[in-house]
């Protein structure tokens, strides 16, 4: 007589594996009753799957962050869509492979795909049975970890996709966590000038120096084409020649005249260019870079209104108080590691002619903080600024919405 398994049968190997109640059953009845065989099945099935769909993009997934006892650490799975990046049963997957992480002290990820989990798997193997029973592609993707006093962490908005963890020179909380939100917002890709790698700061001043080169080219180049009666606007690339003038905003004498003069200018300008004054001009543009992109030297968001950069804000709250380390992982697609995009609904003014509350919408940026909201570039379409929020002005044509310790609505 073919086996049949009982509801309590089925039940027990869904709590063990956490197998759909279909592919449960069919592996128990292939097993015919075997709980061991049963499980091994549904391994198997997930080993296929995650075989077929090898070259498939794990472009979701969940990332979480944890601290216990002078240890914490963020383990990242990812998975091919959020409907399953978000479903309880893979977060909690992920949940305990952090745990086992933790309590075991994990120093690399080699080490985490190798623990044991409560139903006697290794993390690897579990991943690949959530995937068989999923049907995506899901891989352990990254680990990282500080140790130490002083720990302090941060699960941007609890969304699971972008965490930081950040150790201070000695215990606050509340700097802390407001250092942690730095890291996610402004993305430091070092401490300071001195933890960047020096081949980073060589490839930085390389394109400084190249850049700064080709605006001073540039420049000769448009002075001259104006002395000539020509408008450069109309001649600034062969597209925008061709175009003009088929639309006859100009002539063939005048387009060929420019093109003259840019290679004529353009040659002479770039061999006379004075060495001293491009180093200098891409040694400012390498300093810039610093200041944007090391946590120390970055202006701080979450202060009272003081221009002062991370360093100087955690003086002022102790003398003593420092960011020693930080680390940071992040899930979102490129903006991945830089910023969100918040969709704004379209809409007018709602009649009010107050302008001092009006801000341009249309291309709004999320700050990976979840902070505030800019305007990356000029639209026409205004909506109010929300109640108790300022506008301040960034740019000629773009604001930054600012309310203290407080996520932005996404208006």
């Amino acid at each position: 007589m073919a086996y049949k398994p009982t509801m309590d049968d089925i039940k027990k190997l869904r709590t063990m594996t956490g197998a759909g109640l279909g592919d449960v059953k069919k592996s128990l009845v292939e097993a015919e009753g075997d709980f061991d065989k049963a499980k091994d099945l549904l391994r198997e099935r997930g080993l296929a799957i995650a075989a077929k769909r090898s070259d498939r993009e794990t472009s979701n997934g969940c990332l979480l962050v944890k601290k216990v006892d002078g240890f914490a650490a963020m383990v990242a799975v990812k998975c091919e869509t959020d409907f399953v990046a978000n479903g309880q049963d893979f977060i909690a997957m992920v949940q305990e492979i952090l745990d086992q992480a933790v309590e075991n002290r994990c120093k690399t990820l080699d080490e985490v795909k190798t623990l044991k989990l409560a139903n006697g798997d290794d993390a690897v193997t579990a991943v690949q049975q959530r995937s068989g029973i999923t049907g995506e592609k899901m891989e352990i993707d990254g680990y990282n970890f500080l140790e130490g006093d002083n720990l302090y962490v941060y699960d941007h908005m609890n969304r699971h996709m972008l965490a930081t963890i950040v150790r201070l020179s000695e215990s606050n909380e509340d700097a802390g966590h407001k250092v942690a939100m730095q890291v996610a917002a402004m993305k430091p890709i070092a401490l300071d000038e001195a933890s960047v790698p020096q081949s980073v700061k060589d490839e930085e001043l390389k394109v400084a120096i190249e850049k700064t080169k080709e605006e001073q080219v540039e420049k000769a180049v448009v002075n001259a084409i104006k002395k000539a009666g020509v408008n450069p606007n109309l001649v600034d690339s062969e597209d925008h020649i061709e175009s003009n003038i088929k639309k006859g905003w100009l002539t063939p004498e005048d387009a060929e005249k420019a093109r003259e003069i840019r290679a004529k200018v353009g040659a002479e300008k770039a061999a006379n260019l004075p060495e001293q004054m491009v180093q200098n001009i891409a040694k400012g543009r390498l300093n810039k870079f610093f200041k944007e992109s090391c946590l120390v030297d970055q202006e701080f968001q979450f202060g009272d209104g003081d221009k002062l950069n991370v360093a100087q804000w955690l003086q002022a709250q102790s003398k003593t108080l420092a960011a020693t380390t930080v680390a940071t992982r992040s899930l979102l697609s490129n903006q991945a590691n830089t910023y969100r995009t918040a969709h704004a609904p379209q809409g007018g003014t709602g009649g009010r002619k107050d302008t001092s509350w009006l801000v341009p919408i249309r291309s709004w940026q999320h700050d990976g903080m979840g902070m505030s909201l800019f305007c990356a570039r000029r639209r026409r379409t205004l909506r109010r600024v929300p109640q108790g929020w300022k506008a301040r002005r960034k740019q000629p044509s773009s604001f930054i919405l600012i309310k203290k310790n407080k996520i932005p609505p996404y208006i």
